[in-house]
């Protein structure tokens, strides 16, 4: 006896709403709209991220401007290159320059879960301790640049703050390239198209730009700082793209802890 049409239909659409999801269907994040994502993302452990950057940010500040207005050592003025001869002081770069504070603030708030905001937290306090250990023993100074400050009223509060002190490796550079090598794998890991990895490169090339015409670092500060933003990229393990760029397996920090550290979404 033949079944009605309707109730073979009814049947069909229970069937497939058992079924198994395909394997090759998106699941997790990469499943959501990447503007819910970054909501999402935000929301989570909202609290400890915004108490944790606050923290760090202020223990950070503490201990740089300590040494820049008393370093233990003869402070080094960095020789110029043609690069710095030729590149001119640029008085728009101070908004580029000033938002590296909003710009690294993005990755540990972004991250999915806990283990993820450790590793950040981790990796980049590593990569600041290094540079910190070179203001110690290491004290460098950028040379006075031939710009009255006087006329620019935010550079004066600036150079009142950070008088080119603390020069090589920038610490600007440094956190802007490391927190876009991050920000690049987060975007990656949330679906979001080739414009936005675009323009996150976009904002740390301006930043590390902005440090030249602002005259309050030199080419080699900025080659330094890339060096060392690179050398603990290799050694973040929540840096899955950093292997094949650099053509090295990355490994924690602190391999003891990698179960903490090793900056999954779990």
């Amino acid at each position: 006896m033949s079944r009605p049409s309707g109730v073979l239909l009814s049947e069909s659409r229970v069937l497939r709403l058992h079924e198994p999801a395909s394997p090759d269907a998106p699941a997790g994040p990469a499943a959501r709209p990447v503007g819910a994502e970054v909501l999402a993302r935000l929301r989570h452990l909202w609290w400890l991220k915004a108490a944790g950057t606050s923290l760090f940010m202020v223990t950070f500040f503490t201990a740089y401007l300590h040494l820049l207005k008393q370093p233990l050592f003869p402070v080094i003025v960095m020789p110029l290159t043609w690069v710095d001869r030729v590149l001119g002081f640029q008085p728009w770069s101070l908004v580029a320059y000033a938002s590296l504070w909003f710009y690294v603030s993005l990755p540990p708030a972004l991250a999915p879960s806990r283990a993820r905001l450790f590793s950040y937290g981790w990796h980049i306090g590593s990569l600041c301790l290094a540079g910190i250990l070179f203001f110690i023993f290491w004290p460098t100074a950028v040379p006075p640049a031939n710009v009255d400050w006087g006329l620019y009223p935010g550079y004066a509060l600036l150079k009142g703050i950070d008088a080119g002190g603390n020069a090589c490796p920038s610490l600007h550079v440094a956190t802007a390239l490391y927190s876009a090598l991050w920000l690049n794998q987060d975007l990656r890991d949330m679906g979001a198209g080739r414009g936005l990895r675009r323009a996150n490169w976009l904002w740390c090339g301006l930043i590390v730009f902005s440090t030249l015409v602002t005259k309050q670092h030199v080419m080699l500060d900025v080659l330094a700082g890339a060096a060392l933003a690179l050398v603990v990229a290799v050694l973040s393990p929540g840096l899955k793209t950093a292997g094949p760029v650099l053509g090295y397996k990355p490994r924690g920090l602190w391999p003891g802890r990698k179960s903490l550290f090793r900056g999954s979404a779990e």
